[in-house]
């Protein structure tokens, strides 16, 4: 259901075919788990104070931003940290169903997260904030289709998504 797009084309995957060094995944690029972690402590401190997503997460488990960097980790990285922690794609995906949510709140999420990803200091060479911002419309699309009313539960064993650069085919290395 989700290819695994971290092949930079021909050649071994996970390989820059111009230098033959390893691409690292996302997650790696990023700084580990470690970063994603700051990064949505950091984001999930700033939502009560945003009148659009403030409502959203009102009686957010003080646990959220840990779940979410374990998922995202994941999703950016060959770790399995929201796995191990009993997580799943179909548990991510069943914690949207009937939410409502609203392209205004998907939007303002895209922006704080960004903001935030700033001031922690996550990578801004073009070709990670490409993949990056890639997987951010991509979910956060998602979380908006699947809150919508009459949508049928998640399948459980469904994979975990896999993000990987993409179309510019790994970092920017000079």
């Amino acid at each position: 259901m989700f290819p695994d797009i971290r092949s930079s084309g021909p050649g071994p995957p996970n390989e820059d075919t111009m230098t033959n060094r390893p691409i690292p995944t996302l997650l790696d690029w990023c700084g580990g788990l470690a970063s994603i972690q700051r990064l949505t402590t950091r984001f999930y401190e700033k939502v009560p104070q945003d009148p659009v997503l403030a409502p959203v997460f009102a009686g957010m488990d003080p646990h959220h931003a840990e779940h979410v960097a374990a998922f995202v980790a994941e999703v950016l990285g060959s770790e399995k940290p929201y796995t191990a922690m009993g997580g799943s794609h179909a548990g991510m995906i069943g914690r949207h169903l009937g939410r409502h949510l609203t392209q205004m709140q998907r939007t303002r999420w895209i922006s704080l997260m960004l903001d935030t990803a700033d001031e922690v200091g996550l990578p801004d060479d073009p070709e990670f904030r490409a993949a990056f911002v890639g997987y951010l419309e991509w979910g956060t699309r998602l979380a908006v289709l699947n809150s919508r009313d009459g949508v049928p539960p998640p399948t459980e064993g469904m994979p975990m998504p896999v993000w990987g650069w993409g179309p510019p085919g790994g970092p920017y290395m000079p």
